[in-house]
């Protein structure tokens, strides 16, 4: 048990943005000042290739006295970067480490050189499991060294975390961006708008960011102007990678709604649709691109264009508009919601850090949903999302969606 002997905590950020990077920093940075003012905190940059490389960052006393401004912004005040230790060949060939370099020893070398008792990881789940893979060398090769992780994904699929930081400010961000897409449905007449949201494996982004749109068409002031009507601003289909559907059904359903309002406007997540998508395209002696291990690369076959493009005929459209509100979503400020989901679990990285216990803070789905850290050889990427859920089967019956 550390007790209140640290003398030094690192953090770092790494993996794709989400909307909690820089509140979460700011919010360790608080905390400890609060806590133990004392202990010496410092900031990798850049993720795993600034720990590798000794470039870090002192959280001066001004730094200090100014982290709550973090909470205000979107990005990662450290930078970010896609560095897994335990891939020698790569971090070699960025420069990394040295050829026949083991980075994980090089990492532990270099944490040992900076003084750190304790880091603290914040990213997804590619992120905190090279942190338990570090956890564990470290551990292996009795290093006194703790590592807490924090959960960041906007796809809300790590395994065992109910919800992970940022995704709630995703959704929010995605339906604004909906939003004025979906305007752009009276530049033109007969208009198929496809929103493509990021959620290869899982669909919890694409369905709460309908959702969150959804709600907002119900409780709008809209003008009383004829071609200006509620329904035609709304969701009209929400395909995400666990449900499957019916495509020739799905257009015949489509076709009444542009006949009736003038536009059709269908949310799709990056992964939806693939076994439908594939099967199509081998009905129509189309070559399906795969790997060297048989599974369909999802970036050769594009979903959103392939839904605009399979679909816009079936439904008569004159004019198709595909955009993707990733990046938009993604680098956004955190919301209230995640504000506080991510003040709720800095604390306890913190209180975590102090007693010497490892994890990734979040609240464990399979213990009561409590707020803990979870040991590192439970968490798992590719978590599902639920489609029997009760809102997304109460919105799935308001679009009129089988």
């Amino acid at each position: 048990m550390h007790g209140m002997a640290l003398k030094t905590v690192a953090m770092l950020t790494a993996g794709g943005l989400a909307p909690c990077l820089s509140s979460a920093v700011g919010g360790l940075i608080e905390r400890y000042t609060q806590v133990a003012p004392e202990i010496r905190l410092i900031a990798y940059r850049n993720g795993y290739a600034g720990l590798l490389q000794g470039d870090y960052i002192e959280v001066t006393d001004a730094l200090r006295a100014t982290a709550a401004r973090l909470h205000a912004f979107g990005g990662s005040p450290i930078g970010n970067s896609r560095v897994k230790l335990t891939n020698v060949e790569d971090c070699v060939a960025r420069g990394l480490v040295k050829p026949g370099e083991d980075p994980l020893d090089a990492a532990a070398r270099q944490l040992t050189r900076d003084g750190v008792d304790v880091l603290h990881t914040i990213g997804g789940d590619d992120t905190n499991l090279t942190a338990a893979d570090l956890a564990a060398y470290l551990r292996d090769n009795s290093y006194d060294l703790t590592v807490v992780g924090l959960p960041k994904t906007i796809d809300n699929d790590v395994i065992p975390i109910k919800q992970s930081l940022g995704a709630f400010t995703a959704a929010e961000q995605g339906a604004v961006y909906a939003r004025n897409i979906i305007a752009e449905h009276s530049a033109n007449p007969r208009m198929l708008i496809v929103h493509e949201v990021m959620g290869r494996h899982c669909g919890w982004l694409t369905a709460a960011t309908a959702q969150t749109h959804h709600s907002w068409v119900k409780s709008a002031p809209f003008a009383e102007w004829p071609d200006h009507p509620a329904a035609r601003w709304d969701v009209h289909g929400v395909y995400v990678p666990e449900r499957s559907f019916d495509i020739a059904a799905e257009a015949e359903r489509l076709r009444a709604i542009m006949d009736a309002q003038d536009g059709v406007n269908l949310f799709i997540s990056e992964g939806a649709g693939m076994d439908e998508i594939v099967a199509a395209m081998e009905a129509a002696g189309e070559e399906v691109p795969r790997d060297a291990f048989g599974h369909v690369k999802l970036d050769k076959v594009n979903p959103g264009e392939w839904f605009a493009t399979k679909l816009a005929e079936a439904i008569g459209a004159e004019k198709v508009l595909v955009q993707k509100s990733g990046y938009f979503s993604r680098s956004a400020a955190a919301n209230d919601a995640d504000l506080a989901l991510i003040k709720a679990c800095t604390d306890h990285a913190v209180e975590a850090a102090m007693r010497g216990e490892p994890g990734v803070v979040g609240h464990d789905e399979e213990r009561g949903d409590v707020l803990r850290a979870i040991e590192f050889e439970r968490l798992k990427g590719g978590k599902n999302f639920d489609p029997t859920q009760e809102w997304f089967v109460e919105l799935l019956g308001d679009l009129g969606q089988s």
